[in-house]
């Protein structure tokens, strides 16, 4: 059910973009989601193919809402993806065998959250630096939308940390290494020694402990790979 990788066949998945990404699913994800939402397929591939991780805009504070996360949220904008709040309401209604409507229930509504990206039957968040206490409650959005009916599937992009601290640290160093002494800084403009921020490793944890049930997820994350080899350089 979960742990597929359907992402890694090239009828699926462009290998060029496989290798710039690091990728997570559950259910066959990318299977599904080039199969029953063609279009959406499209435009997650397209962004995934233009985006590249720059050092100018990655290497300064911002916080969850930070340039990254509304570059990328720009661009599934520019696709007619909206910013979108899920509801769900649930009615239920006692029917005789013999088919009569002997009583309908008080529904019982469920509030939802404003989803980064929403278009068609997919679900796409942008969790690039927030608390990962957020990845909770994406995942279980997106299952309780996948069991409603509301969705086919569910995408997440987000970072691989381990990578991505490596190479912050490289390039601040090379960049730290062309300045006069007095004006060096060892110091990050961002605080890259927490752990508790929405990632890839916290983003599995949570998907291997089998919360999806059988939506398909597709997890998504910025590696070295994706960085557009450019140095650091404000």
């Amino acid at each position: 059910m979960y742990d597929t990788n359907t992402y890694e066949d090239p009828l699926v998945l462009d290998p060029a973009i496989r290798a710039r990404w690091t990728f997570l699913e559950t259910s066959s994800a990318a299977a599904v989601l080039r199969a029953v939402c063609p279009e959406e397929w499209r435009d997650i591939t397209e962004v995934l193919g233009a985006f590249s991780l720059d050092p100018i805009r990655w290497l300064k504070s911002g916080g969850n809402r930070g340039d990254i996360a509304q570059e990328i949220d720009r661009m599934f904008s520019e696709r007619g993806w909206r910013e979108i709040r899920v509801d769900l309401s649930t009615h239920g209604v006692l029917i005789a065998k013999n088919g009569e409507v002997v009583d309908r229930l008080l529904p019982m509504e469920q509030e939802g959250y404003l989803v980064d990206n929403f278009k068609g039957r997919v679900a796409l968040d942008v969790e690039w630096n927030a608390k990962d206490g957020n990845l909770d409650r994406d995942l279980s959005a997106y299952r309780a939308w996948h069991e409603a009916g509301v969705i086919s599937a569910a995408a997440l992009i987000t970072q691989d940390r381990l990578a991505l601290k490596e190479l912050a640290h490289r390039l601040w160093a090379a960049y730290q290494d062309s300045l006069p002494v007095d004006q060096r800084n060892p110091r990050l403009p961002m605080d890259l020694s927490t752990s508790t921020t929405t990632n890839l490793e916290k983003a599995a944890l949570r998907v291997r402990r089998g919360v999806m049930g059988t939506c398909p997820l597709l997890v998504v994350a910025a590696t070295q790979a994706t960085w557009n080899g450019q140095p650091y350089s404000p």
